[in-house]
């Protein structure tokens, strides 16, 4: 997997992970901004993918301090998941890891407890949401 990705094995198909991550999402009191179907996309234009969707959420008392610290964090804010499933039909549940995207815009330790408070929380809406 690419550096800073998180990928997490999902039991449940890609729709049903990306409802599940936005039930818990929005019980966590963040917000759910956009969900996009890229299959359905490819679908549009005549190819074929497999299901794949991706979830934006967040909320801006979470993702503030670190684009405080540098607007360019803001290009990986608010919060992605992407649920896909890959050549054999296991569904997959994908995200950014929060000190990734720290280190990519040069933030060091300056916003340590917000990207530990994002950690922890993506890791609990991935569980919920690939029922691990």
């Amino acid at each position: 997997m690419p550096d800073g990705l998180i990928t997490v094995p999902s039991r449940y198909p890609v729709p049903e992970t990306i409802d599940r991550l936005a039930g818990a999402a929005e019980a966590a009191g963040l917000q759910v901004f956009a969900r996009v179907d890229h299959a359905a996309g490819a679908a549009e234009v005549g190819m074929e993918l497999r299901p794949t969707q991706l979830l934006i959420f967040g909320q801006a008392r979470g993702g503030t301090p670190l684009m405080i610290a540098a607007q360019t964090a803001g290009i990986d804010l608010p919060l992605k998941a992407l649920a896909w499933a890959d050549a054999d039909g296991q569904t997959w549940l994908s995200y950014n890891d929060p000190a990734w995207i720290a280190a990519r815009h040069g933030l060091g330790t300056a916003v340590a407890g917000p990207v530990q408070a994002m950690q922890g929380a993506l890791a609990r809406l991935a569980a919920a949401a690939a029922g691990g």
